[in-house]
């Protein structure tokens, strides 16, 4: 990558041209800027995940999933540290590129060589349309609420982290499904006035 004054020219492989991005800083490094558009999308990713718990807050409370389980914590661990791995890039990114970082930026650098593009049309259309299709259709048939969520939780924090929570909260819905079915085939004996 090569700097021209305030704007970034990066070569791309395989006769694609070149991507111009500015402006940004002569050495590319902006680390002390703390973006608005990072707080924004840091904000919604926690709106967005307590949007899903609060709308399946039945699987959290009663006692009827139980507390969390071993699969679920895995889930959980490794969907947080992906997404942690995630920011920290994203961060780089946005200082880097200043005002000039955006979804159609990040977009267009995915596509770098051969290699890259192979990665990144996966990981398009596994978020894209995957994931969507995936986390309404089966939410839905598990008796997740608002089971698009997920999908809105992946654009504001990571792909793994998405899914790993939608892994999570279905291992806490098939829990609480047993207990139910449990309760009802054992109801408890009426009370005596």
């Amino acid at each position: 990558m090569s700097h021209l004054g305030q704007v970034a020219i990066i070569p791309l492989e395989h006769g694609q041209g070149c991507l111009v991005l500015g402006p940004v800083s002569v050495d590319g490094d902006q680390r002390g800027t703390m973006t608005a558009s990072l707080l924004i999308y840091g904000f919604l990713g926690i709106i967005t995940t307590v949007v899903a718990v609060v709308a399946n807050k039945r699987l959290f409370t009663g006692g009827r999933a139980g507390s969390v389980s071993l699969l679920e914590g895995i889930f959980l661990a490794v969907g947080i540290a992906s997404m942690c791995l995630g920011w920290y890039f994203n961060v780089r990114y946005t200082h880097q590129y200043g005002h000039a970082a955006s979804y159609v930026g990040y977009t267009k650098a995915l596509f770098a060589n051969w290699a890259a593009d192979s990665a990144a049309q996966d990981y398009i259309v596994v978020n894209l349309v995957l994931l969507p299709l995936w986390t309404i259709v089966d939410g839905r048939r598990r008796g997740l609420r608002i089971p698009w969520i997920f999908f809105v939780m992946s654009l504001f924090t990571s792909l793994a982290f998405a899914m790993a929570v939608y892994l999570a909260f279905v291992e806490r819905q098939i829990r609480y499904d047993k207990a139910v079915t449990v309760e009802g085939m054992n109801p408890s004996p009426p009370t005596q006035a």
